[in-house]
């Protein structure tokens, strides 16, 4: 028990946003809920985080509001073999080790270090776009090769999917496709290996699925826009949609739209209620998908097709499609401001 346990803590009363800062901070995917003797209360995981988000829960709502109620622990004293084999008959990657007063003293962890992993699972890059939005940055150069800081967006995609042991890509390409093939190569410089899928017309953001190879390990696949900046855990969404099941994940972000005026809900020419600015809660695309082999290979490649639309016709045959919320850093690189926000932003960094 060589781990700072005390760094996952979290008192009663705690507001979630706490939560997420040491779910995020610490990276051991659990963080402890005690009182002030530290006797355990309960756990909270990412994913009671993310069950949290799909039901709106505000984030300043206190964390014994989603944590989870006697949860699995181990005692001092207990073997290491005995902590394993209750690791593995209960599925759990962590486990509390508490005294003979149910205060916490440890936490025994199963997380596998992120060197070393590998995941055979193929990743698609999508890097085809205009940028028009961006012009005239993008008038020289496609946008997935614009810089953020000392690196072009696109690098940094590719190398959070290396850290994370990712090492089998795909590319989409377009718009100025020799710059990004000339830039990225056979994906020696980082260890991997990249394809490149060329589209000889746009695509959309989903046609594209159809030029993959067909002889590509038969899992699920990871695809992600390349104009996205955000530090969320690869690792948890590939989980996530393993232990969920269904025909594919999409990542979402909560999106807040308030109405500038005073709403008034009638009935007929009666007047029932005035709400002034009612704030609405939203579930939008956040440009992420885990997708089982069974959709990359129903894609013609021949036609148009936006994800929207291939994931509602999935639906409509009564397949399951999951939401994976993201709570974490994510920017969309579509227009100037949002280019020039993530430059500030990573200097800002980079200065601390």
């Amino acid at each position: 028990m060589s781990l700072d346990w005390k760094k996952i803590l979290l008192y009663s009363g705690d507001p979630l946003t706490k939560a997420i800062e040491v779910l995020d901070k610490e990276a051991l995917r659990i963080a402890l809920v005690v009182d002030n003797s530290h006797k355990l209360l309960g756990t909270i995981t990412d994913g009671d985080i993310r069950r949290a988000l799909i039901c709106h829960i505000e984030m300043g709502d206190p964390v014994d509001a989603i944590m989870r109620l006697n949860p699995v622990t181990a005692s001092v004293g207990d073997s290491r073999g005995d902590i394993l084999a209750l690791m593995k008959k209960k599925s759990l990657l962590q486990i509390p080790v508490l005294d003979m007063n149910q205060s916490v003293v440890g936490l025994e962890t199963l997380l596998e270090l992120i060197n070393g992993k590998k995941y055979d699972n193929p990743v698609f890059l999508m890097a085809g776009g205009f940028g028009k939005r961006l012009s005239p940055l993008t008038d020289t150069i496609p946008k997935p090769l614009l810089k953020v800081g000392s690196k072009p967006i696109l690098e940094k995609i590719l190398e959070q999917f290396v850290e994370s042991g990712f090492y089998n890509f795909y590319i989409s390409t377009h718009y100025k496709a020799d710059m990004v093939q000339d830039y990225f190569g056979n994906g020696e410089k980082w260890g991997v290996n990249i394809v490149y899928v060329h589209e000889e017309k746009p695509l959309g953001t989903a046609g594209s699925l159809g030029l993959l190879p067909s002889n590509m390990p038969d899992l699920p696949i990871l695809m992600m826009n390349g104009d996205l900046l955000t530090n969320f855990s690869i690792e948890q969404l590939l989980h996530f949609h393993q232990e969920q099941g269904g025909a594919a994940t999409m990542c979402v972000r909560e999106y807040e739209f308030q109405v500038p005026y005073g709403v008034v809900e009638s009935d007929g020419y009666h007047v029932r209620s005035i709400v002034e600015k009612p704030i609405h809660d939203f579930f939008v695309n956040a440009g992420i998908y885990v997708l089982d082999q069974s959709i990359v290979k129903s894609v013609n490649g021949s036609d148009y097709l936006d994800m929207p639309d291939l994931l509602e016709q999935r639906l409509g045959n009564g397949e399951k499609i999951n939401m994976f919320p993201i709570h974490e850093y994510w920017l969309d690189i579509g227009q100037m401001d949002e280019f020039e926000r993530a430059n500030k932003e990573i200097q800002e960094l980079t200065r601390k």
